[in-house]
Formats: C-alpha cells, sequence, structure tokens
C-alpha cells in the first residue's frame, strides 16, 4: 500500500484558447483539449498517473502574456505542491513565448513537477527533451509573431482607408457597433465645440479647463471589465489632447499622416486650423522663466510633500517678475485644472523647507546636524539624509504636517507659508479709466481695429455685442482713426493737460474735414483754446485762493 502512494503521480491538466468565441456551446475546444490529455494519462495509469478534477481553463487568453487566471492558479498550486505533473494538449497552450516557458520550465524544476505534451512526445528530465520543446517553441512564438505582424498590416490598411479600428471613442462619439463606425454624440459634441471656441477666444489652455471645470463638464464614461470608469474633472492634458486630434475634422491619424475617415466631423477645418496656429505660437513665445517649469527632484521636499487640502503632489517650480525670482511649490490639481480648484495653490518654497528642517530637529532625536553644518551640505545630500526620516510632508498656507518613517503618527505645526510677490501694478483699467477720455476712445478703435485685422472679430456688430455697446457709438469711436498720424500720436502721448479738457463732439468737427492740412490748423486752435481755457481757469483759482487769505 505505501509503495502505490508512493508511485501515484498526480496530474493537472491545463487548457487555453485565445479565441473567447464558443463559449456558450456544449463541446468547445477546451473540452476537446482535455478529453485528449485525460486519454492520455489514462493509457499511463500503469505508472501510477492520475487525472485531478481540478480545472484550470482559460478562455479568451492570449498564449504572449502570463496573466491568466488559470495559469495563475496552476502556478499557486505548483507552490503548493498540489500534483506532480502538468499535461498539455499542444506545448503552446501553455504559452507562446519563449522566454516565459523557460521561466515556467524553471520553475517545474525547481517544484519537481513533470511537463507532458499529449500530442509532441518529449520527457524534459533529459537534455535531448530539453532542446525538441526548445525548438518546438521557437516555433510557436514565429507563429505568434507573424500573426501579430499581419495583424497589424490589416490594421494599418484599414486606418489609412479611414476606418475605426477599436479602442474606447473619444469625447464626442458613441460606436455603432453594428457597423463599426463612430456617431456623432450630440451632447458631447457640444462639448468638443465649446472647448475649441474656448481656445480661440482664450488662447490659454489652462483658462479654458478653468471655464469647463466649473461648468461641470467631465471626460465619457464607459464600462470596463462590467464596472462605470471615466467620467473624471477635465485636465489640461485632456483638452491638449482634444486640441490635437484629427477625428474632430472626420479624419484618421496613422503613423504622423492624416487620413480621410468614414465619420462625421465634428470641426471644421478652419477653426482647428486656427487653434493649431495658437498652440505653436503659445508654444514659441512661452517664456522658459513665466513658464515656472523645473527638473524633477530641484526642490528639497521634491517628491515628499503633498497638498493637504487636495491630496495631490506638490510641484517645486518658480517664476521672475521684475527681476527678482520667487521659488514655491505648486499644487499640481492647481496647475493642471486651474487655481480655483485648490485653496492652498502655492506656498513659498523657502519657508517650507526651512520649517520642515527647524521641526524636524524637534521631533526626530536622530537629525542633530548644526544649523551651520546643514548651511554648508550640499542639496543632493540633504535630501538624501530626509528621505531616510521622512514618510511624508503635507501642508496647507498655514499648517504643516510631517510624517516620520520610523514613526506613523503624524505631527502637525502652525506656519506661514505664504508666498510673497512684489505687488502687481494696478489693473490696466483703473489706469485706463484715469487717461483723458478722447485717448481711451482713440485706444480702444484700434484694439478694435487690431482684432478684425487678426480675423478674431468679424465685423463690428460682433464687436458690438462684445463690449454690450450699441453699433452707433462703436462708429463713433472708430471715427477716431480718421484723425491723421500726427494729431492721434499727440492724443496717445503728449502730457498736455488741455487735451482732458477737449470734448468729444470737437473731433467729429475734425474728421470731417478731409484735408489733412487744413485738420491739424482746426486740432491746433481747438488745443490752444482747451489749454488757455484750462490755464485761466487756474490763474483764477489762484488769485482767489490768495484773497481769501488776505481776509
Amino acid at each position: 500500500m505505501k509503495n502505490e502512494v508512493k508511485d501515484l503521480v498526480r496530474c493537472a491538466i491545463y487548457t487555453r484558447k485565445s479565441v473567447a468565441e464558443g463559449s456558450e456551446q456544449d463541446f468547445t475546444s477546451l473540452d476537446a483539449q482535455r478529453d485528449s490529455s485525460e486519454s492520455y494519462i489514462a493509457s499511463q495509469k500503469g505508472q501510477g498517473w492520475v487525472a485531478l478534477k481540478e480545472k484550470y481553463d482559460d478562455f479568451g487568453y492570449s498564449g504572449a502574456t502570463m496573466e491568466r487566471p488559470a495559469l495563475e492558479k496552476l502556478i499557486a498550486d505548483i507552490k503548493a505542491k498540489k500534483f506532480d505533473c502538468v499535461v498539455v494538449y499542444k506545448v503552446d497552450r501553455l504559452s507562446r513565448s519563449l522566454l516565459d516557458f523557460a521561466k515556467l520550465l524553471q520553475l517545474f524544476e525547481d517544484h519537481n513537477v513533470t511537463f507532458v505534451s499529449v500530442t509532441q512526445h518529449f520527457n524534459t528530465n533529459n537534455s535531448m527533451g530539453r532542446l525538441t520543446l526548445n525548438i518546438l517553441l521557437s516555433f510557436a512564438q514565429f507563429e505568434r509573431e507573424i500573426i501579430s505582424e499581419r495583424t497589424r498590416d490589416k490594421m494599418g490598411a484599414a486606418r489609412m482607408r479611414g476606418k475605426w479600428m477599436g479602442g474606447r471613442p473619444p469625447l464626442g462619439y458613441d460606436l455603432d457597433k453594428e457597423n463599426h463606425k463612430l456617431v456623432i454624440n450630440p451632447k458631447e459634441a457640444k462639448i468638443i465645440r465649446e472647448v475649441f471656441d474656448l481656445y480661440i477666444q482664450k488662447r490659454s489652455i489652462l483658462e479654458v479647463t478653468r471655464i469647463l471645470t466649473e461648468k461641470g463638464y467631465r471626460t465619457k464614461t464607459y464600462l470596463r471589465k462590467g464596472m462605470l470608469s471615466g467620467g473624471i474633472k477635465l485636465k489640461k492634458t485632456t483638452i491638449q489632447l482634444m486640441l490635437k486630434n484629427a477625428v474632430y475634422i472626420g479624419k484618421v491619424d496613422y503613423h504622423g499622416k492624416i487620413y480621410e475617415g468614414e465619420h462625421k466631423a465634428i470641426i471644421d477645418e478652419e477653426s482647428f486650423q486656427k487653434a493649431k496656429e495658437i498652440r505653436d505660437y503659445n508654444n514659441r513665445n512661452r517664456d522658459a522663466i513665466i513658464r515656472a517649469k523645473t527638473p524633477k527632484g530641484s526642490g528639497l521636499l521634491s517628491r515628499m510633500v503633498k497638498c493637504k487640502a487636495c491630496g495631490c503632489s506638490m510641484l517645486h517650480t518658480y517664476a521672475k517678475k521684475r527681476n527678482n525670482k520667487y521659488l514655491f511649490y505648486l499644487c499640481s490639481s492647481a496647475n493642471k485644472r486651474g487655481y480655483a480648484t485648490c485653496p492652498t495653490k502655492t506656498v513659498n518654497a523657502r519657508r517650507l523647507e526651512h520649517a520642515v528642517v527647524d521641526y524636524l530637529r524637534k521631533i526626530c532625536p536622530d537629525f542633530d546636524i548644526p544649523q551651520d553644518e546643514w548651511n554648508q551640505t550640499p542639496m543632493v545630500k540633504q535630501r538624501a539624509i530626509l528621505e531616510t526620516m521622512i514618510k511624508e510632508v503635507d501642508c496647507t498656507i498655514d499648517t504643516l504636517g510631517i510624517t516620520l518613517l520610523k514613526d506613523p503618527k503624524r505631527h502637525e505645526f502652525k506656519v506661514n507659508l505664504k508666498q510673497i510677490i512684489v505687488p502687481p501694478p494696478p489693473p490696466k483699467e483703473d489706469t485706463i479709466k484715469k487717461e483723458p477720455p478722447l485717448r481711451q476712445n482713440l485706444i480702444l478703435a484700434h484694439q478694435i481695429q487690431n482684432l478684425i485685422d487678426r480675423g478674431e472679430a468679424k465685423d463690428l456688430k460682433q464687436v458690438a455685442r462684445w463690449l454690450n455697446m450699441d453699433l452707433p457709438r462703436i462708429y463713433q469711436i472708430m471715427s477716431f482713426l480718421l484723425l491723421t498720424p500726427k494729431i492721434q500720436e499727440e492724443i496717445l502721448f503728449s502730457e498736455n493737460v488741455g487735451i482732458s479738457k477737449i470734448p468729444e463732439y470737437k473731433i467729429y468737427k475734425l474728421i470731417m474735414e478731409v484735408d489733412w492740412k487744413k485738420q491739424k490748423e482746426m486740432w491746433k486752435n481747438t488745443l490752444d483754446n482747451s489749454t488757455g481755457h484750462s490755464t485761466c481757469c487756474a490763474v483764477k483759482n489762484k488769485a482767489f485762493s490768495k484773497a481769501v487769505k488776505k481776509s
């Protein structure tokens, strides 16, 4: 009895089919593989072979990967020593990758498990059997690669004909599964048009992201493994991909070349090209300093500090204003979705780093480096020291949290981490309001003309709607451009106080004069009268003040 138990060979049968079609049939390819394997095991009954009832079946999984549920279970049971032999119908059922198969064979050998193929007779216990196995497996891998190349060529040809070759449809489209074509989703298409219109108007991806986030727009939702996925807030990168996606103009991008697609366009090519020109212009003219992007790891606490309000990592960046450089840590949520999404936004880099080092001396007995010695230590070495002690740093404008590696307790401190920047100049609107009315009107006329020249405004009617002004008033303002260049220059740059005293109706009399020489004479007389009037008023006021003092 003891000898029978000792000679018993427990056999596990593994089956696989790469395509999931036919799984509803009564007798599948897996059943055929199992029947052949059980028959082979029955023929070896004299050697003590017994087939286990446990099934290791992978339906719809490729042999090019090891990520298969039944295979993972088989490996776990091998390590648990639940059987002595693995039986397959054919070598490539176990794996089509030579490298993966070598790993599996090593696993079998380490746990004294024999491997048997029903249709390809060999014995892995000797060198000739292993050579035969490797040759067979090499051909299996070669076959897989040939199939893969043919599939890629077929998909490439289909893409060049404008066909949709699978994957999740982008926002704005749904998939017609019967005809396998993209069809426009009217509700989502409205969002795409709004993205392009806003970007052409605002010329800023971050500003577009902020506006759309405030409206509650999100990415496309879809089912993934039976669960609802997607539907996240829009980010700068999401908007960037939308603006680059040729699908929205009814075309297909394949290996950098654009082909006509079978689906309908959401965006006209003129708008798409305009958005591209703005992107290219912004990329060429974005100043490296204002961009505030620095290499990873440039800050003392890079990849260690998080925004407590958002739970997002903070980036070490800098900005330069008026020849002053300001270092700060920026919340990645504020960077991607706009400053309105984060209450912290930025914290002063130097204050944060000094505060962390100061409080670290209080809560960590191992940190006993004097301040003078710490200041002279290179930043690379400082980071290495902090990484051995700190698990995480989190902060807001007025709080700092430190969690140590050795102690899971979070230590919180009250600090002032507000980023101090030189106050900006007063808003342009306030400055403009202090300017003479004639100057304000002339500046506005030039700005409107620039909008029309650049094609950003179709006509004066559109400008009137934007400015919430009557069209006749717009025509009045635009008439300032009929003044001679010399008069315009004097209105814009002269410091003569008389310009502020000239009423607007007197300018219309100048505009009616088509002779520039006479127009200049009329302007000179108007300006002299205005200046004389203001001087006379000043003299009278001065005399009146003296009289009051004497009395």
